[in-house]
């Protein structure tokens, strides 16, 4: 048998992602500043390690209920009402997931048939086409460029609608990987008006929610004609430097998240019991480090927007997470060359933007969540490797 003929043609016909494919090219090599991989550089709040290391000393490290820690689902929801009014049900509307990466994969395996169409906004975070195509959607992309600072306007999700016809989810994320877009309670509005005139089921991802510079973040579920059809993803990864933990969770209608607990039920069992303890603290006790790290991921966004603008690399500045979105088309070379050139040349590791959309190819992803010490030498090492073209 042809070992290829044993492999899901779903599967085969995937790319590998292009975030990790670069980065098996940086693994080993000495010297390296690595502005890529979307992970603070932060340690988690000790007091969170802590608090889950005191957890298994108690003998915490058993399965818990699928849907996750009562007390986790609880402490999430209660959150949610004090802060916004607004109420979940922790037991028919709540579901703890391993990372948001999870949540997302679930909500559409649960919502999907096949050839249901799937709405994809890029560029994007480089799994939301291929788990949508892996749950068996046609997926469609609606393609973001500067012409528009890579925001989404109301329009144009108009006009998608009207060419495609029958929409079963659209998939949205704010603040954006990988362009660092975010949206105002006005902006979203509109956009969110469109949504609400149609039977489009809205995931929403919004794991970085508390990296939000410049104004406050409005999530998706405080549009009162939105709730029946929206997932709600968000998580601890991002805003308390727990990627590796692995805790996210959704919020829905009870109905989806009653099916996403079903598939949970038989794939994943449930999040790590460790992780769910430590995200407990961190919602009752983690807002002094988020405040601090907020405030220092603003200073570095500022010091590498600044910088790359000096040196003719066209960078906006981004409303939230952790990321430029860069235009390196003044080099006259695509994303793969520049980013491939400057690690090879400058040991400066980036994301080539063809990894986010195929119209990425003129701009590169880097990451500002590394040390200023970091960011500094990585400025130096780029001027060199642009003084030479």
């Amino acid at each position: 048998m042809d070992n290829r003929s044993r492999i899901s043609k779903i599967v085969d016909s995937l790319p590998p992602s292009g975030i990790r494919q670069f980065f098996d090219l940086v693994i080993g090599m000495p010297d390296v500043v690595s502005l890529g991989v979307g992970e603070p550089d932060f340690p988690t709040p000790w007091h969170i390690c802590e608090r889950a290391i005191y957890s298994i000393e108690r003998g915490y490290t058993s399965y818990t209920s699928n849907k996750g820690l009562r007390d986790l689902r609880v402490a999430i929801c209660e959150k949610i009402s004090k802060e916004w009014g607004l109420s979940y049900d922790p037991d028919a509307q709540c579901l703890v997931t391993v990372g948001v990466s999870e949540g997302m994969d679930l909500a559409l395996r649960a919502i999907l048939n096949p050839g249901d169409k799937v709405l994809v906004i890029r560029p994007c975070y480089v799994s939301y086409a291929p788990v949508a195509i892996m749950a068996g959607a046609n997926v469609v992309y609606l393609d973001l460029d500067e012409r528009t600072e890579f925001k989404l306007h109301p329009e144009l999700l108009k006009l998608i609608m009207k060419k495609e016809g029958p929409i079963k989810a659209m998939v949205f994320n704010y603040p954006c990987n990988p362009t660092g877009v975010s949206y105002t309670y006005e902006e979203l509005s509109a956009i969110f008006k469109v949504v609400e005139d149609s039977e489009v089921i809205l995931l929403s991802d919004e794991i970085y929610d508390g990296l939000t510079y410049d104004f406050s973040h409005t999530p998706s579920f405080v549009f009162d004609g939105l709730k029946d059809r929206l997932v709600y993803l968000n998580g601890f990864s991002k805003t308390f430097a727990m990627t590796g933990w692995r805790i996210g969770y959704a919020l829905g209608p009870e109905d989806i998240i009653s099916a996403m607990t079903k598939i949970h039920q038989y794939t994943m069992l449930c999040a790590p019991i460790m992780g769910q303890v430590a995200a407990i603290e961190a919602m009752e006790h983690g807002s002094e480090e988020l405040e601090r790290m907020r405030n220092e991921y603003r200073r570095r966004r500022n010091f590498i927007v600044s910088e790359l603008n000096r040196l003719g690399l066209k960078t906006r500045l981004p409303e939230g997470a952790f990321y430029t979105y860069t235009d390196i088309s003044s080099t006259g070379m695509d994303s793969m060359e520049f980013a491939q050139r400057l690690l090879w040349e400058e040991k400066v590791a980036v994301v080539p933007g063809v990894a986010f959309s195929p119209g990425g190819h003129r701009f590169i992803r880097i990451s500002y969540a590394s040390s200023l010490d970091k960011l500094r030498q990585a400025v130096f090492r780029m001027e060199a490797f642009l003084e030479r073209l």
